[in-house]
């Protein structure tokens, strides 16, 4: 933590945070008994010194005819937001940017046929900001390593633009106020890329958590688990081994999104309640080391990754909230498990649970109703709110990641209507400082730690986001098949 701190005053400093002198000197001293940063005290200090500025939330940028896009970043990810892009109506594609130039041919080759002749941006490291500087751009894709997440997305605000950031937007507290900061100073919206809240069934419970279906939400199960060891220690699936050294350096949760955003959306966070606090508790690693004992033995490529330890394979976060309900997050990455969002909903009058399959609804104390099953039938009937009516049939046609289509068609209509997002700033600070503080809660026994309140109060009368009923004017932006449908990740 000591390292990433250094690392990210380096890039960004700490001028955009309303802290005093008096607060900095006291930041920089409060240590902890490793001798690093003592993140409660960091939290409050950051917490207590923080003067909102201008509410984020529900805040709508004047209306765009045409979004021009600038893309930083083309691994596994960008491409699909590529072909996203390219087949939503008034969006330029104006650059894109990757360190590799294989990956921005890659990239360019996906728009042939299609309305876009993006300038190409390669082979340096600060490229980006290239990017960012851009006058005809109005909308910058962060799509890089976890490391450049807050460098790119701040410094994309401050050069006038919006910005949609990959997950987690931030990897430390001080990044996460950074970001907040940021928005509020630039009016700029600062969006965080999460598919999972756009997926069939999420869309549909948040529907009906809305329209009362289930009592009293009173706790939520969800998790993200999915084996990546193969995708971890693969020699280019991610640029310079990137997700391997998150693996060595941090522990916690440190991928919370996919499971915890459609959770919030539902339980209304920061808007009518809070994230108060949390506490974590991780297994041993019983994965990860033995694999790389094992192909260090036979290629020396993996022998520098050798005497450092590695997250557990579980992590299991409880969350409690201002208005007494709970959340239970887990996150395993390493294990030999099939990919699983868990997403379950428990209220008073009803509950809702996805994965494992089927999907199933019960009301009361009756048995579950599975997917295909007529009472299923007339639940989705009844409560599949308009965005999934309108753009669902064409979002699944995207291999693997309907949301991802979903969710960029929201975002892109959403500007070109001059409407509040889907997410805005204090979602993703709240979501992503889950990060840093699982791993606190982790290394010291899992004792419990605060959440910051982001929106310093304004949670209490702040508005519902993500119109899924596009009640509100949105839903205009038509959807151009182009020349080709193809997919290609």
């Amino acid at each position: 933590m000591k390292n990433l701190r250094r690392d990210f005053l380096k890039m960004a400093g700490l001028a955009g945070l309303t802290i005093s002198s008096g607060g900095l000197k006291l930041l920089a001293s409060v240590k902890d008994r490793k001798g690093g940063l003592d993140l409660p005290g960091e939290n409050k200090i950051l917490t207590d010194n923080h003067v909102q500025h201008f509410n984020m939330s529900g805040f709508a940028a004047p209306k765009m005819k045409t979004v021009r896009v600038g893309i930083i970043g083309l691994g596994k990810r960008g491409p699909g937001h590529v072909n996203a892009l390219k087949l939503i109506e008034e969006v330029e594609i104006k650059a894109i940017c990757d360190i590799r130039p294989e990956r921005t041919t890659f990239a360019k080759e996906l728009l042939e046929g299609y309305d876009h002749s993006p300038e190409i941006y390669t082979g340096g490291e600060n490229e980006w900001k290239k990017v960012c500087d851009r006058k005809d751009i109005d909308l910058i894709y962060n799509i890089t390593p976890l490391e450049l997440h807050t460098p790119i997305a701040v410094y994309a605000m401050e050069q006038g633009k919006h910005v949609a950031v990959a997950i987690p937007a931030a990897g430390t507290i001080e990044e996460c106020w950074k970001l907040v900061q940021t928005a509020e100073r630039t009016r700029k919206h600062c969006y965080m890329l999460d598919n999972a809240p756009y997926e069939d069934f999420q869309v549909l419970t948040l529907n009906m958590a809305r329209q009362g279906f289930f009592g009293d939400v009173v706790h939520a199960d969800c998790a993200y688990i999915e084996s990546k060891e193969y995708n971890t220690f693969s020699k280019d699936f991610y640029w310079d081994m990137w997700r391997l050294k998150e693996f060595q350096k941090r522990r916690g949760n440190f991928y919370p999104t996919h499971g915890l955003c459609p959770v919030a959306n539902i339980m209304n966070i920061n808007r009518g309640d809070k994230f108060e606090y949390l506490t974590s508790v991780e297994s041993n690693d019983f994965s990860m080391g033995n694999k790389l004992k094992e192909l260090a033995s036979k290629d020396d490529f993996y022998k520098p990754y050798l005497g450092k330890e590695f997250r557990g394979n579980m992590n299991c976060t409880i969350i409690r909230t201002n208005q007494g309900r709970t959340i239970m997050l887990q996150h395993d990455f390493s294990s030999p498990r099939a990919h699983t969002y868990i997403h379950g909903i428990y209220g008073t009058k009803a509950s809702a649970l996805l994965h494992p399959d089927p999907p199933r609804i019960a009301k009361g104390q009756v048995k579950w109703a599975t997917e295909g099953e007529e009472e299923f039938k007339k639940y989705q009937a009844e409560f599949t709110p308009k965005i999934d009516r309108l753009m669902g049939p064409t979002s699944r046609k995207f291999r693997g990641h309907g949301g991802d289509f979903l969710q960029d068609w929201y975002l892109i209509d959403c500007l070109r209507n001059g409407l509040p997002l889907g997410m805005d700033v204090y979602d993703a600070a709240s979501v992503s400082s889950i990060v840093p503080l699982s791993q606190w809660s982790v290394l010291n026994r899992s004792n419990s730690i605060d959440i910051p309140d982001f929106t310093a109060g304004a949670w209490k009368s702040n508005k519902s986001n993500m119109d899924i009923m596009l009640s509100n004017g949105g839903g205009s932006t038509k959807f151009l098949w182009g020349n080709k449908g193809e997919f290609r990740m």
